[in-house]
C-alpha cells in the first residue's frame, strides 16, 4: 500500500510545482511575521480559502523563493481516501528526493483539506519542529477549527480567516476602480459607487457566484448550504433529528438581523410536532456557527445572567444567502445592509454586541476593537427622512452615556450629499465608505 502512496505522491507533487499559479482575484486577508506557527486558514465553504493558498504561494515566489520549494498539496483526491497519519511523512520525503536544496533554502508546505487524514495534527507538530519547514493549513471549516487545534496543536497554529469577498474585494474582482480617497470623492463618482455598493448586497462575496444570472446563484448557494449541513454538521456531529436542523436553518437564514430565541423556538417546534430540547438546539447553533455559516450577536452587558437569558440577533455569512430563505418578497435592502456591516466588523476582528437601553432604544452594534477602541453603529438605509433620523440619534446619544468614548456612526445604503445635520458627535456616512477607508488603509499599511 505505501508503495502505491508514493507514486501516487510523486505524480501529485511534480503536477503541483508544474501547474501554472491560477489568476485569482487578491484577498485582503494578512499573513503575519510570526515565525513556528502554521498559518490556519479557516472559513465558510467555497469562500475562497484553496484560492487563498495560492496567493501566498504567488506572494512567496514573487518575492524571490524558489517554486520547487513552495508544494501545494491536495488530500481532496479519493486515491489518498485510506491514508494514514503514518504515511504523511512521505510528502516532505518523497518531495526532499524529488528537489534537494543543499543551500537550505526553507520548503513551504501548502497543506489544503488535511483533516481528511485521521490524526494529521501529529504530523503538523513534527514538521514544525523540524527545522527548515513552514507550514500553511486549510479545509473544511467545521474540522480545522482554531478551538480544536488550540488543544491537539497546543498553541502552534495561526488563525487567518477567509470570508466571501468585502467590498474592496468585489470592485478589485470586477476590474472596477478602488478610490484612495473614498471620503473625498465627486457626486458622481459617489452615486457611481452607491450603485456598486447595491449589487454588492445582492450578489454577494461568494467568487463563483459573481456572475451569474439570480435563478443560478440561488441553486448555487442552496447547494453550498447542502452540503455544509450535511457534511460539516449531520456527518460530523452525527445529528439524527435533521428535520429540526433544517427548519431552524429556514428559520435563522430567513430572518437576518432578527432576535432569536432558542425558547420559543423549541416551542414553535413543539407545537408544529417537532419535539426536540432547548440543549439540542443550542447543540445546534454552534454547529452552524462553528461552520461560519451564520453567526449570533449577544446583548451588551456585563452580566452573564442578562447575556444568556435575552435573545441574540443573528446574521448570515454572506448577504447573498438571505435570498435564498427570504420568502417575503421583498427587497429587504435594510437586513443586507446590517448584515454587510456585520460581516465587516467580523472582518476587522471586532467583539461586537447589540445595544438596548433602559428606555427600550436599540443600538444595531457596540464593536470593540483589538486597539481598545470602540463605535456605536447604527445602520439606516435613509436618514432623508427626519423622524428616522432623530429615532437613530436618540439612540446613538442614549447608549454614549454609557461608552463615553465610543465614536458614533450612522451609516446609510448611499451617499446623497449632503447628509442631514446631526449632533457633532454623530458622523453619518455611505456604509461603502466606512468599509472602504478601512481597506484602504491596510493597503497603505
Amino acid at each position: 500500500m505505501e508503495d502505491q502512496f508514493e507514486q501516487i505522491i510523486r505524480e501529485k507533487i511534480l503536477s503541483a510545482i508544474d501547474a501554472s499559479l491560477p489568476t485569482l482575484t487578491r484577498r485582503d486577508a494578512v499573513i503575519p511575521d510570526i515565525k513556528g506557527k502554521a498559518m490556519a486558514v479557516i472559513g465558510m465553504r467555497r469562500a475562497g480559502k484553496t484560492s487563498f493558498l495560492h496567493q501566498c504561494r504567488a506572494d512567496l515566489i514573487a518575492a524571490g523563493r524558489t517554486p520547487a520549494k513552495l508544494l501545494y498539496f491536495n488530500f481532496e483526491d479519493e486515491r489518498l481516501g485510506e491514508m494514514q497519519t503514518s504515511q504523511l511523512h512521505l510528502i516532505p520525503d518523497i518531495h526532499l528526493r524529488l528537489f534537494p536544496d543543499p543551500a537550505g533554502e526553507p520548503i513551504t508546505l501548502f497543506l489544503d483539506e488535511i483533516q481528511r487524514v485521521s490524526g494529521w495534527e501529529v504530523f503538523v507538530r513534527r514538521l514544525l519542529d523540524t527545522p527548515g519547514y513552514e507550514l500553511f493549513l486549510s479545509g473544511s471549516s467545521a474540522k480545522l477549527l482554531s478551538r480544536e487545534m488550540a488543544t491537539s496543536m497546543r498553541g502552534r497554529a495561526w488563525e487567518i480567516a477567509i470570508q466571501p469577498f468585502c467590498f474592496h474585494e468585489f470592485l478589485l474582482h470586477h476590474g472596477h476602480d478602488i478610490p484612495q480617497n473614498p471620503g473625498t470623492l465627486t457626486s458622481q463618482k459617489n452615486a457611481t459607487l452607491d450603485n456598486r455598493f447595491a449589487r454588492y448586497l445582492e450578489i454577494g462575496g461568494f467568487p463563483e457566484a459573481q456572475n451569474l444570472i439570480p435563478i443560478t446563484r440561488r441553486q448555487l448557494l442552496q447547494g453550498y448550504i447542502d452540503v455544509l449541513l450535511l457534511r460539516d454538521v449531520i456527518e460530523r456531529h452525527a445529528v439524527a433529528n435533521i428535520t429540526a436542523l433544517r427548519w431552524l436553518v429556514r428559520r435563522l437564514l430567513g430572518s437576518p438581523a432578527g432576535l432569536f430565541s432558542v425558547t420559543k423556538f423549541s416551542a414553535d417546534l413543539k407545537s408544529q410536532g417537532i419535539p426536540i430540547s432547548r440543549e439540542s438546539l443550542y447543540d445546534f447553533l454552534s454547529h452552524l456557527e462553528d461552520a461560519f455559516l451564520l453567526q449570533t450577536v449577544p446583548i451588551a452587558t456585563d452580566s452573564e445572567k442578562r447575556r444568556q437569558v435575552n435573545p441574540r440577533k443573528v446574521y448570515p455569512a454572506d448577504t447573498a444567502l438571505i435570498p435564498v430563505f427570504d420568502r417575503s418578497g421583498k427587497a429587504n435592502t435594510g437586513h443586507l445592509l446590517e448584515t454587510s456591516v456585520f460581516i465587516e466588523l467580523q472582518r476587522r476582528r471586532a467583539e461586537v454586541a447589540y445595544i438596548k437601553t433602559t428606555h427600550g432604544y436599540e443600538v444595531d452594534f457596540l464593536a470593540r476593537y483589538q486597539d481598545g477602541s470602540e463605535e456605536l453603529i447604527q445602520v439606516c438605509s435613509s436618514v432623508e427622512d427626519s423622524a428616522t433620523l432623530a429615532r437613530e440619534v436618540r439612540s446613538l446619544q442614549e447608549s454614549a452615556a454609557l461608552y463615553p468614548t465610543a465614536r458614533q456612526l450612522i451609516l446609510t445604503l448611499e451617499s446623497r450629499l449632503p447628509f442631514p445635520s446631526a449632533p457633532p458627535a454623530i458622523t453619518i456616512q455611505p456604509a461603502w465608505q466606512w468599509m472602504l477607508d478601512f481597506s484602504t488603509a491596510l493597503h497603505k499599511a
